[in-house]
């Protein structure tokens, strides 16, 4: 399987989106966004900060390797995803085609986004591979989506969500309506996966659009 720098995979798959997990509470929303990416036929390339990966041992029974390599299999196999189709760079893989602009993928989201992430992305900080990829995204004006799940917001969080806002950048919470009665926690989980795939203008069946 071709996780990371293979320039000899076939490009069958829609353009590469990226995804990138930080260390707020809500890994389910990245997990489950994956998950839909390649059920859309999207290349998706996966980051995954250390944080993140402590918090999804809180928060979930799913044990998800460290290593870039057997994270791409291990994701592959959990969402039953094509050969070459995920993708995974650790945290100073410079060689990776998010850290750059000529890179060919057309948007990043950061999902959970940790309020420290958001700062780092707020000031133009590119210490870490999800932090550059972050820049990248402003500096070629390519859909960059950050989902923040805290509370409450402090000044300087709101500060630097509406400094991104007017950088062209997407906040979206995860803050899951209940209009549509959800019955469960992934229905929950669904809502705001779905508002995140119509910001990617990726189709989806997770919930109707209001008036449908």
């Amino acid at each position: 399987m071709a996780v990371r720098g293979d320039a000899t995979s076939p490009k069958k798959y829609r353009a590469p989106i990226a995804v990138a997990l930080t260390g707020a509470s809500g890994v389910q929303y990245g997990l489950r966004l994956i998950e839909c990416l390649i059920a859309a036929g999207h290349e998706v390339y996966v980051m995954v900060s250390k944080a993140a990966h402590r918090v999804i041992a809180v928060e979930t029974e799913i044990e998800l390797p460290a290593q870039p390599d057997r994270l791409a299999r291990d994701l592959a196999r959990r969402f039953d995803a094509e050969e070459g189709q995920v993708r995974c760079f650790g945290r100073e893989d410079w060689m990776a085609p998010v850290a750059s602009g000529s890179g060919n993928w057309q948007a990043l989201v950061i999902c959970p986004c940790s309020t420290g992430t958001l700062s780092a992305v707020a000031c133009g900080a590119s210490n870490n591979l999800i932090e550059r990829a972050a820049d990248v995204a402003l500096k070629e004006r390519r859909k960059l989506i950050l989902v923040p799940r805290e509370t409450p917001l402090s000044a300087v969080h709101l500060e630097n969500m509406l400094k991104l806002t007017n950088m062209g950048s997407v906040i979206l919470p995860a803050a899951p309506g209940f209009y549509h009665r959800p019955d469960s926690v992934k229905a929950m989980v669904d809502f705001v996966v779905a508002r995140i795939l119509n910001q990617l203008d990726v189709a989806q069946t997770l919930m109707p659009r209001w008036g449908d």
